[in-house]
């Protein structure tokens, strides 16, 4: 190889620029994929890019003679170019192609059409980086250093590009990124033909940008989502799109309708219709917008619905609504005249729908004395609040989303774990009650089941002698025997102090004169396994021993929607749970994503490169070889078990991005940097001076991390984010400076090496990015992070390996 070779800083700044619309595009379509497929797919997004990104780098190691050094500067310029043009052609099929959510031929070649076409950007990004960081050696370390640093500053401008403009028009954007860095490559290869395209090819995405803004805002956007869920989509009412959902509003605000219930009593007759509009989350939660105004007798059918039980037995009450949606609990909430409501909701786009755009149609219930709209993250919010309130209400909060981070079931859920709901118990009055409200499967009630064990958990932790005293469970069905999948509802309440008899007698009287069912109360249970959950006893043993997964989820299992053990994907009687068996598909999907991830990266990656590897090249390249694969594995089970950690206590999960990411990756950026200055005689030793120095950070802060997050949880905003970033700081740090020390001492060995090697690591990140969600979902999340380390220290003992038969 020839190190004579050097870059100039317009090189850093294209590398910058290509890194920063990488990271964007894959995280922005995890959001677009929860939009026009199943949210679990979304997920699915992560492993396509990084699979794409291995993919180019395997063409780089597989054509030599058309990636010499001599050419590299051309090669980065042309295919960071085709990198943005393939974003929007690609993105432009994606949207043609409907999702076909059937077991089919034709279902599986939607699916295969999509990653297919989606994975060839990310193609042509792998070219450009590996090209980056293996043809240049000498400046390897700021490479690298440039490449963390985009990919930072990428998950920070996400966020703010969907703070105005919507998803589609933020592909564009990213283009736009990735054009400018293809111009800054060609001003470095100084080929004027090339400068000019790529400067044009700007320009007019810019344009199209600056258009599609201004027509978005008018919601008159022309490039917008045609198929969703696999079906055709009308223009909506309103659209606003955000780095964790895109919320819509569709439907007709003349129109009277029948009014929507979540549990409609048997006894309510439908005599009267009301105004509705359809607030949708992702295409798929959806909420309604009552036409109110200021007649609460209209709405007297609010009175008729499970969720709102807790009502008939606490009047006269200061309620918290965890999820205010279209303002449903807080209308319900006037009816019955409570004097004080407090709506805490997390998606400000929701908030503004509500009380702004659609403000008239609802009464602008933000104006009223006693109602007060909060956005923030509600278990945040409760833990920092001083104030105890007589009800705090949960209804059906899920969004059928994913994150920016990943899918809904397959990431952490903040509100349904035990120290949670101790938080939620904690600030209740003494006559306090928690509400909640989920589905009820009549063939098996996971969730209602799971719901009791979490309240039962946190009773016991909460010193509670006998939890059951403190458990009511009611349930209605809302479809006749055998109907599928709208089963019904169930809603149990959990109170600080045990239920006395007049709350029983009065809770009873509702049930019956609404024509609910009982199902569990201090004096009754449906059946034996809800007895034996509420009891607290032996809880562990028996939700072990339990066909699904009901064990009460934790700050480090708090995966409540994961009901389905990794050990029973392919059960199809137990993935059945009515409404929700949607969730259980997730489960699936992640077990055969794992499966085929792992096939495809051998298929695909592995076996070409074995097949075409110089084996002179490849004689005793084990240690290398081991050592890029396991800081791979390390990087990416690190990376997300803290991802998920950090989301929890951050409380919010843009913060995923902005906080977790952008730390982690920056932090990297600099430890990269740090190792440029080395002189060859000293990079063995200070390779394994700075890996022992890693495993000892991830073994302090691994261990010191959940003391932290309990800590401060209920600090300010400011002061966790500070705590979040002094964790990750140190981390990033060290990772960092991994990969450039390993490219270091493998270039000194054999140049044609690295791009192999390159290509290993990004193998095993694909494979490592759907492990460390599958060991969090089977065990834990900081199972998840204990397997990072292992890898880490099997890395260190590798580069001392590769060090004795390398010279330096």
């Amino acid at each position: 190889m020839n190190e004579r070779i050097t870059v100039s800083k317009q090189t850093y700044a294209g590398l910058f620029m290509v890194t920063l619309a990488t990271l964007m595009y894959e995280i922005l379509l995890t959001r677009i994929f929860s939009v026009t497929m199943w949210y679990h797919f979304a997920f699915v997004a992560i492993s396509v890019a990084m699979f794409g990104m291995t993919v180019g780098a395997i063409v780089v190691y597989l054509r030599p003679h058309h990636f010499r050094e001599e050419r590299a500067k051309h090669r980065l310029a042309a295919s960071s170019l085709l990198f943005a043009v393939s974003i929007v052609a690609s993105f432009l099929i994606h949207l043609r192609i409907p999702f076909i959510t059937t077991a089919s031929l034709a279902g599986l070649f939607s699916i295969v059409a999509t990653y297919v076409v989606i994975s060839v950007p990310f193609v042509f990004s792998g070219i450009c980086v590996c090209v980056a960081l293996t043809k240049f050696p000498r400046q390897v370390s700021r490479l690298y250093a440039a490449d963390l640093a985009g990919a930072a500053v990428g998950c920070i401008l996400l966020i703010y590009t969907l703070e105005i403009t919507d998803g589609p028009t933020a592909v564009i954007v990213v283009a736009l990124f990735a054009s400018i860095g293809s111009a800054f490559f060609a001003a470095d290869c100084r080929r004027k033909k090339m400068v000019q395209l790529t400067w044009v090819v700007s320009v007019l995405l810019a344009l199209f940008v600056v258009l599609q803004t201004i027509l978005a805002t008018a919601q008159l956007s022309p490039l917008r989502l045609v198929w969703v869920k696999g079906a055709p989509e009308s223009r909506p009412l309103y659209e606003k799109w955000n780095s964790f959902s895109r919320t819509s509003v569709t439907g007709n605000p003349h129109a009277l309708e029948h009014p929507v219930g979540w549990g409609l009593s048997p006894k309510y007759t439908f005599g009267r219709t009301v105004r509705q509009l359809h607030l949708t989350i992702d295409a798929g939660a959806a909420t309604v917008l009552i036409g109110f105004d200021g007649d609460l007798q209209a709405h007297e059918y609010l009175k008729y619905d499970l969720t709102n039980l807790v009502h008939y037995v606490r009047p006269n009450a200061k309620v918290l609504v965890v999820g205010t949606g279209g303002g449903r609990d807080i209308l319900s909430a006037m009816a019955f005249g409570q004097p004080a409501v407090i709506g805490v909701e997390i998606n400000k786009d929701i908030i503004n729908a509500v009380n702004r755009k659609f403000g008239d149609f609802t009464g602008h219930l933000d104006r009223h004395p006693n109602i007060l709209f909060v956005n923030d993250e509600a278990r945040s919010y409760i833990a920092r609040s001083k104030d105890k309130y007589d009800i705090i209400q949960i209804s059906l909060i899920d969004t059928f989303a994913a994150t920016a981070a990943g899918a809904f079931v397959l990431t952490e859920n903040s509100i349904y774990t035990i120290e949670a709901w101790k938080v939620f118990l904690e600030h209740l009055t003494p006559r306090g009650v928690l509400t909640v409200t989920r589905w009820y499967f009549r063939g098996r009630p996971g969730e209602i089941y799971r719901l009791t064990s979490l309240g039962s958990a946190a009773l016991t932790e909460l010193g509670a002698a006998d939890p059951r005293k403190h458990i009511f469970v009611a349930k209605c069905m809302m479809a006749p025997e055998g109907s599928y999948p709208l089963d019904g509802v169930g809603t149990i309440l959990v109170s600080r102090e045990p239920f006395s008899e007049h709350d029983l007698d009065a809770l009873e009287a509702a049930v019956q004169e609404m024509h609910f069912d009982l199902v569990l109360s201090p004096r009754f249970s449906l059946d034996s396994t809800f007895a034996t959950i509420a009891s607290g006893k032996d809880l562990d043993r028996f939700a072990a021993a339990y066909p699904i997964n009901i064990a009460p989820p934790t700050d480090d299992s708090p995966f409540f929607f994961n009901m389905l053990r990794l050990r029973d994907v392919f059960s199809r009687q137990r993935r059945e749970q009515g409404v929700m068996t949607v969730n259980m598909r997730a489960v699936f999907v992640l077990g055969a994503l794992l499966i085929t991830v792992t096939a495809l990266t051998f298929l695909c990656i592995i076996v070409p490169l074995v097949l075409t590897a110089d084996k002179g090249s490849l004689r005793g390249a084990g240690p290398l070889l081991l050592f890029f694969s396991a800081i791979g594995f390390g990087f990416m089970l690190i990376e997300i078990s803290q991802m998920q950690r950090l989301i929890i206590f951050l409380g919010h999960p843009t913060y995923g991005l902005s906080v977790v990411l952008f730390s982690l990756l920056l932090s990297g950026g600099l430890g990269s940097l740090s190792t440029q200055r080395l002189r060859d005689v000293s990079v063995k030793r200070s390779a394994i001076t700075r890996m022992l120095l890693l495993l000892c950070a991830l073994l302090v802060f691994g261990v010191l991390t959940p003391y932290a997050t309990r800590a401060f949880q209920a600090s300010t905003t400011v002061l966790r984010i500070l705590v979040a970033t002094g964790i990750l700081f140190a981390l990033g740090l060290f990772m960092g400076m991994a990969f450039p020390l390993g490219m270091k001492i493998a270039s000194k060995r054999s140049a044609a090496l690295t791009p192999w090697l390159w290509g290993m690591n990004g193998a095993t990140s694909v494979c490592a990015s759907v492990l460390a969600v599958a060991i969090a979902l089977s065990a834990s999340i900081s199972t998840a992070f204990w397997t990072g380390f292992f890898c880490y220290a099997v890395a260190l003992l590798t580069i001392v390996w590769a060090s004795r038969s390398v010279k330096i």
